[in-house]
């Protein structure tokens, strides 16, 4: 299985764009994570969507705007708001879980895939097959 995460953006008007996503893939919308961090003494969040693998294909996307929404914890916002909304409507959690910035990594690709490793080892998507 391959699984990516699809960045639209850090959170700005792509929100939009994924709750639409989320909206209009309904049947496909499979978690929803809200992954908190610090970066540059920002408390911030990426909100991301992970949807069932295709078939045929086995690939599973992971659609994201990275670290541009303020934190809900510590500043509430209507950008996340919006998200929850979205997933009290389709009957869905959100993962809220602290991870590390991006910054710390020399490429995304690499962030990107330290985030994968997390969602699989807490089993929050298919292990690679």
């Amino acid at each position: 299985m391959i699984q990516r995460f699809i960045e639209l953006g850090e959170g700005y008007s792509d929100i939009y764009e994924l709750l639409e996503l989320m909206k209009n893939n309904r049947d496909r919308v499979s978690k929803l994570f809200a992954f908190n961090t610090t970066v540059q003494d920002r408390q911030v969040s990426s909100i991301a969507v992970a949807f069932q693998p295709t078939n045929p294909g086995n690939f599973q996307a992971i659609f994201i705007c990275r670290e541009g929404i303020p934190n809900p914890e510590i500043k509430p916002n209507k950008r996340y708001s919006l998200f929850a909304e979205l997933a009290n409507d389709l009957d869905l959690s959100i993962i809220t879980l602290d991870v590390k910035p991006s910054t710390m990594f020399s490429e995304k690709e690499l962030y990107y895939q330290h985030l994968i490793g997390i969602l699989r080892m807490n089993r929050y998507i298919p292990p690679m097959q």
